[in-house]
């Protein structure tokens, strides 16, 4: 047996003890966006140091004004060094009553007849890092050492706009020296079907209070001559998007690049359309550019989206209230060479000119990130594409993705380092929803792949 076929080996006869450490993390309730789970980022990111200690790995906690960074290092002279950047927080868990399980009780359960684990972070993105984690310690298994140097950066705030991160980079940049970068948190193009991630959306995130009357007003009184925050803000929430389904920003569209009509073809090839895409969900119509291809909308397009609206009285049974308040979360994905400070600016002009007399507003916005290209031609991507294919027996799909992962362009702006963007999570997986699951076969097949990637950068 080679080196590479005893490590893949120590991975399927170690499977159930994986699991057992996947679902001790998963069971710690690290929510980074609630002060109130804040001991449980803290207990996630202890775990991770310890576990990662035990594989000996020189493993320590980094505090940051919010949750602790855990940081773990294991050179190889004369070797390549990759850094591996995962995050152990998850998002809240509302609406709790639509968990069919408790979301921090994990456990093995079937969809589809097939045997995923469910539970928050089971894919997003706890049970991703541990795909690599697990990768490693096959490796020190079988051989007694890495193939390669690694050093792991896991952050507990991505969930929360990784506020903290950046400054972190900049102060621990030569610590953090590698050759390359590798992220796990994206997804396969189906099931059995590997991808390799070549482009990010940016991201964009603002929320925003519309205020009124100095207090809440009995309707019955006030109604018909007070002004209400929630009806201003629900015009101009529908005023973001016309017939079509082309935001009405001035100027939201320049730096959008139109896609090559070699990679719309190949697109089209692919067979996506809204039955498969969208029938899963519970959804029948495409509801973005109405020029545009269902593929197209989610990986090459721009969006706006509102992802919370609320004011008033939203408790059980009647109180015939006028707000004094109304609030939104609204958030862009950007593409190409969108500048997110120009469309902050831009977003912001426009809710002020819509807002009537008896009206203020008050904005807090995220930081921001643009869109990013990884390269397609390095030969880091190509040893990455065919450790994938002698895994899962097909040729990886290069893909763009519609999420944000704003650390890959700090990557690059900081470290001078590109990023390989190998993940094993399905379109399906719930991520961000209730009954959030990651399939048992993308667990150890996606250990496998790691195990094998980091022989071929090792290479």
């Amino acid at each position: 047996m080679s080196d590479l076929e005893r490590a893949l080996q120590a991975a399927d006869d170690g499977l159930d003890k994986s699991l057992e450490r996947l679902f001790a993390l998963l069971k710690i309730p690290s929510i980074s966006t609630d002060p109130a789970y804040r001991h449980g980022c803290r207990e996630a990111a202890d775990w991770l140091k310890r576990d990662l200690a035990s594989l000996g790995f020189e493993a320590s906690l980094r505090e940051t004004p919010g949750h602790p960074v855990v940081l773990a290092k294991q050179p190889k002279p004369g070797a390549p060094h990759v850094l591996f950047y995962g995050h152990y927080d998850v998002q809240p868990v509302d609406p709790l009553d639509k968990w069919e399980t408790p979301p921090f009780e994990p456990r093995i359960g079937e969809t589809g007849g097939k045997k995923v684990i469910l539970g928050r972070g089971s894919s997003d993105d706890k049970g991703q890092v541990m795909t690599f984690v697990e990768a490693c310690r096959a490796w020190k298994a079988a051989t007694g050492s890495l193939p390669l140097g690694v050093t792991l950066m896991i952050e507990g705030e991505e969930e929360c706009g990784s506020i903290n991160l950046p400054a972190f980079l900049d102060e621990a940049k030569d610590e953090l020296a590698a050759d390359a970068a590798l992220v796990c948190d994206t997804t396969m193009w189906g099931e059995g079907k590997p991808a390799i991630t070549s482009a990010l959306r940016g991201l964009i995130y603002e929320e925003l209070t519309i205020r009124a009357a100095n207090r809440d007003l009995h309707s019955g009184m006030y109604g018909g001559a007070a002004r209400n925050p929630l009806h201003v803000l629900a015009q101009i929430v529908a005023g973001l998007h016309d017939e079509t389904g082309r935001v009405t920003l001035a100027g939201f569209y320049d730096g959008v690049p139109e896609t090559p009509e070699p990679i719309r073809e190949q697109w089209r090839s692919l067979g996506l359309d809204a039955e498969a895409f969208l029938g899963p969900v519970g959804l029948s119509a495409p509801a973005g550019e109405a020029d545009r291809m269902i593929i197209e909308q989610v990986q090459s397009r721009p969006t706006c989206d509102v992802n919370g609206m609320w004011g008033g009285y939203t408790g059980a049974g009647a109180k015939t209230v006028i707000p004094a308040e109304a609030h939104a979360k609204i958030s862009f994905r950007l593409v190409g060479d969108q500048d997110p400070a120009a469309i902050r600016q831009t977003f912001r002009a426009y809710v002020r000119e819509q807002l009537p007399v008896d009206c203020d507003v008050e904005f807090s916005g995220h930081k921001g990130s643009r869109a990013i290209q990884v390269p397609v031609d390095s030969p880091a991507l190509a040893k990455t594409r065919a450790a994938l294919r002698d895994e899962w027996g097909v040729e990886p799909i290069t893909i763009g993705l519609g999420g944000s992962i704003p650390i890959v362009g700090d990557f690059k702006k900081t470290l001078g380092m590109d990023t390989l963007l190998a993940g094993f999570a399905l379109d399906d997986d719930r991520i961000h929803s209730p009954n959030e699951k990651y399939d048992l076969e993308s667990f150890r097949r996606g250990t496998r792949s790691w195990i094998r990637i980091l022989a071929a950068l090792a290479a």
